[in-house]
C-alpha cells in the first residue's frame, strides 16, 4: 500500500512542490490550504496526473480551536479518498511571512505568527498523533534566519528558532513509537512567500545571491525534492536534526 503524506500548506509555494516531489516518488497526498480553493483544487489534478491519489483539505493553521475539526475530515477522506485509517508523513509547512523591526512589531502581528509559525505546528501534530502511523516520519519547517539574524525578522526568526527546538522535544517523545522528527531550514527561496520580495525585487535578489556560497538564490525545486528524499527509506536513521538546505548563505 502506498505511503501518504500529509502537507499543511501543500497549494502553493514549497509546500506545492514538496507534494509534487512526494508524488512522484510514489507517494499520496493530503494537501491542506487556507483560502484559495482553485488553487488546491489545481495541486490536487496536478497530482493525480502523476498517477497518485490526493485530496485537499481547508485549515487555518493559525486557528487551533478548529483542529479537532480538521482531524475528524482527515479521518474521513483517508477513508473514502485512500482506503486507509493512518497516514505516515507528515510536513508541518503551513506559514506566513510578517517583518518589521522589533520597535515597529505589532503584537497583532506577533500574535498571528506565534499562532500559526509555533502554537499550529505544536497543537496540530497533538491532535493528529492518533491518526500517524508508527514508525512515521515529521518534518517540521524553519528558515535560515533562525541562524543568522536580518532586522526585521526577530519575530520570525525567534520563532522558526522555538520550531527547531520543539523538533528536538517531537524526536525525543516520539521516538517509542518508531517516529522520527527533522527540521528542514530553507534559504531565501523564488516563491510569492512574504509577497515574493525575494522573487521579485532585483536588488534584494543580488543581494542574497552575493551572500550565497553557490551564487544564487534558491527555487522552489532545491527544496521539495530535499524533504521528499528525507522522509525516504534511505534516511530512516536521521532523527532530530537541523538541516540546512540554503546554498550556503552567510557563512
Amino acid at each position: 500500500m502506498a505511503k501518504i503524506a500529509l502537507i499543511t500548506g501543500g497549494s502553493r509555494g514549497l509546500g506545492r512542490n514538496t507534494a509534487l516531489s512526494l508524488a512522484r516518488r510514489g507517494v499520496d497526498i493530503v494537501l491542506t490550504y487556507h483560502a484559495n480553493k482553485a488553487e488546491a483544487d489545481a495541486a490536487v489534478a496536478e497530482i493525480e496526473a502523476l498517477g497518485r491519489k490526493a485530496a485537499a483539505l481547508q485549515l487555518d493553521a493559525g486557528a487551533s480551536a478548529t483542529f479537532d475539526g480538521f482531524v475528524a475530515r482527515l479521518v474521513a477522506v483517508l477513508g473514502t479518498t485512500f482506503g486507509a485509517s493512518r497516514f505516515d508523513y507528515l510536513v508541518n509547512n503551513a506559514g506566513v511571512g510578517i517583518g518589521a523591526p522589533i520597535a515597529e512589531m505589532s503584537e497583532a502581528d506577533f500574535d498571528t505568527l506565534v499562532a500559526i509559525h509555533l502554537k499550529g505546528p505544536f497543537f496540530l501534530t497533538q491532535k493528529l498523533l492518533p491518526v500517524i502511523e508508527d514508525g512515521g516520519r515529521i518534518v517540521n519547517l524553519s528558515s535560515g534566519l533562525a541562524r543568522f539574524a536580518m532586522p526585521g525578522y526577530a519575530a520570525y526568526g525567534s520563532l522558526k528558532g522555538a520550531v527547531e527546538v520543539l523538533t528536538r522535544y517531537m524526536a525525543k517523545e516520539f521516538g517509542a513509537r518508531g517516529i522520527s522528527v527533522n527540521v528542514v531550514a530553507p534559504g531565501a527561496i523564488e516563491t510569492d512567500f512574504g509577497g515574493g520580495h525575494v522573487r521579485d525585487n532585483a536588488e534584494i535578489n543580488a543581494a542574497i545571491a552575493r551572500a550565497t556560497a553557490l551564487g544564487r538564490v534558491g527555487v522552489a525545486d532545491d527544496i521539495g525534492p530535499m524533504i521528499a528524499a528525507l522522509l525516504g527509506d534511505e534516511n530512516r536513521w536521521v532523527n532530530a536534526q537541523r538541516i540546512e538546505v540554503s546554498g550556503g548563505v552567510n557563512l
